[in-house]
């Protein structure tokens, strides 16, 4: 049975969003004012780019029992919403299903749980799985991002790639478990700690989770927001990298940059000048930068968007290859015998 399209509009999903906005930044604050008290943790010593600082020395059982038990309730939480939104809701609408509002207030509780567990037991998942698990999940996320939206703003330049229909249209039904997954993963990943790395990514991955909460509604597919979502990771991966101080934050903001003025700005209904100027301000910055930064890092800026399509035509590939084994490997199914047959 179909679950109806709520008939109150006295809160949309519009209402949602910035509500959903306020107690993400809420939820940063929270952790910074509360930073303090974790000051006192004990930390190994930094061992380079693949080791994660913020750990215990000697995780306590209680410490992983805690991350991995309220990690995996939120993520089946999550799973479990977005089967049942798939198989009874499937109808969008300005408001707000009744799903929708379990979802919002399921993240909010999970949120705050995080933020207690930290406080009691500290080790976030990183105690158990490598930084790169993390990082990869995001960048998966939005690579998923460029394969659905092929159709609709192209992949280079307005023009689309040609990406196997069945692989993309597998992506578009059932992007929302994955994603979900990105999102949850990367939250139980770190503790709630008060570095302003930290402070810009559960930011981030709370957003993300909003727009996982407002499935089924218009402003899910409102492309103004979806962008922003894609557009933030530049911001962060910029900010993080300034803030390190490891000096590739050009690759993080030339990089990503390069993908909005290749990709993501083709989908905004700009005219072709307005296109231009923009790609035109963005090749001055990056002359300017590299004028005084050496021409012979120029390649930093070809880095991520050299990775990021290749990865589009990997997965694709990878999905569609898992589609067609599916179909070779299914039993095929019985058929009734003919009237005389033995």
């Amino acid at each position: 049975m179909t679950e109806r399209a709520p008939h109150s509009r006295s809160v949309t999903a519009t209402h949602a969003l910035w509500g959903g906005l306020l107690f993400s930044l809420a939820f940063t604050a929270a952790i910074s004012l509360l930073g303090e008290r974790l000051q006192g943790v004990p930390h190994l010593p930094d061992r380079g780019a693949s080791w994660y600082y913020w750990k215990l020395p000697e995780p306590t059982f209680a410490s992983r029992v805690s991350a991995w038990t309220l990690y995996a309730l939120h993520q089946l939480t999550l799973w479990g919403l977005i089967w049942y939104a798939q198989t009874r809701v499937r109808t969008y609408t300005q408001g707000l299903h009744r799903i929708n509002v379990i979802a919002l207030a399921a993240n909010a509780v999970f949120a705050l749980l995080h933020l207690a567990q930290t406080h009691l037991w500290y080790d976030g998942l990183a105690q158990d799985v490598s930084i790169y698990s993390s990082q990869g999940s995001v960048i998966l996320l939005l690579v998923f991002v460029l394969i659905m939206e092929n159709r609709r703003r192209g992949m280079f330049f307005g023009k689309a790639a040609p990406l196997a229909r069945e692989a993309v249209d597998f992506v578009r039904r059932y992007h929302g478990y994955f994603f979900a997954w990105a999102a949850v993963y990367t939250f139980w990943y770190h503790p709630a700690e008060a570095s302003s790395g930290h402070l810009i990514g559960f930011l981030y991955t709370l957003m993300i989770m909003l727009q996982g909460s407002l499935f089924f509604t218009r402003v899910h597919v409102n492309r103004l927001w979806t962008l922003t979502l894609e557009v933030i990771v530049l911001v962060h991966g910029t900010l993080v990298a300034i803030m390190q101080g490891n000096d590739l934050w050009p690759m993080f903001a030339f990089g990503f940059g390069g993908i909005f003025i290749i990709t993501q700005m083709h989908g905004l209904g700009w005219s072709r000048l307005t296109r231009a100027v923009v790609a035109a301000a963005y090749l001055a910055l990056v002359a300017w930068v590299y004028a005084g930064r050496g021409w012979e890092k120029l390649n930093e800026i070809v880095r991520i968007p050299m990775i990021d399509y290749l990865l589009v035509f990997v997965l694709t590939w990878l999905v569609g290859g898992g589609l067609w084994l599916w179909r070779r490997l299914r039993l095929p199914r019985s058929t009734p015998k003919a009237a005389g047959d033995a």
